[in-house]
């Protein structure tokens, strides 16, 4: 009995040493520490197992975010359509676009004549107040797929954007971007310069908006959002073959009119 109560006294006198030491409650405390954090994480380890036992990308169940690594990121900024210059206090439109259910006096003011043909302007012609050239800029972000010379058409640059949706812009000198070129709204692209398709209108720049390959009314998207004609089941406009349909209807009625009227008067 003695020998046994000599060594609880001994362990108690031990522990009593070991308390005394001013690392030894700070030590205890991180141990709990341990413990407890080991336990609330097995804890929450074993609930999202069970409310996701597939380990399916469901997402996270607290924050409420989806985890399908082929969710289409929405977050993007939607950019409106804007004119292809920055300076429209002195703008003014030199031709119009081609509206096939506008008016006879309307048709007749949108079309252009070259090489003896009346062709159908497929977009609008912007130029300033004084006559001078000024600084061609980016309708929409997107991606330049085409810088062409083109004496006829004044140059082209050809911008890509998403679903469907393509600008046009002709009649530019001074082309400052390349084919690849990812560019943003606001861009400076060209200077306006002339063309021979359209020398009636001078200094100037030909705007185009296509959608899936048919060109629409450019005044009819200024200041709204792209998103507007990119879910557009229908558009209201025509192809380059229309126009080159079209055309030819135009030279054959223009040929069995008397002479008289064979030319409009400006």
């Amino acid at each position: 009995m003695r020998e046994e109560e000599k060594k609880r006294s001994t362990k108690k006198s031990s522990m009593k040493r070991i308390l005394s030491k001013r690392w030894a409650l700070p030590a205890i405390y991180l141990a709990c520490a341990a413990i407890l954090l080991t336990a609330v994480l097995w804890f929450q380890g074993s609930n999202n197992n069970t409310v996701n036992p597939g380990n399916e990308n469901v997402g996270d169940v607290n924050t409420g975010k989806i985890n399908d690594p082929e969710a289409i990121e929405v977050g993007g900024k939607v950019e409106n359509i804007d004119m292809p210059v920055s300076n429209k206090a002195d703008l003014v439109v030199k031709g119009e676009f081609y509206d096939k259910n506008g008016s006879e006096e309307s048709q007749e003011k949108s079309l252009i004549f070259y090489d003896n043909q009346y062709h159908m302007n497929r977009g609008i012609d912007l130029a300033m107040k004084d006559g001078k050239t000024f600084e061609v800029i980016a309708a929409l972000s997107g991606k330049v797929t085409k810088v062409q010379e083109d004496a006829l058409l004044g140059n082209v640059i050809e911008v890509t954007h998403s679903k469907g949706i393509t600008t046009y812009y002709q009649s530019v000198n001074d082309i400052a971007v390349e084919v690849g070129d990812t560019i943003v709204k606001g861009q400076p692209l060209a200077k306006a310069g002339q063309s021979l398709l359209n020398e009636k209108a001078g200094i100037h720049v030909h705007f185009e908006i296509r959608k899936d390959g048919v060109a629409v009314n450019p005044k009819d998207y200024f200041e709204k959002s792209v998103v507007t004609l990119q879910e557009a089941k229908e558009v209201t406009g025509y192809t380059e073959d229309e126009e080159i349909e079209q055309d030819d209807n135009e030279t054959e009625s223009e040929t069995k009119k008397p002479a008289s009227d064979d030319v409009i008067e400006e």
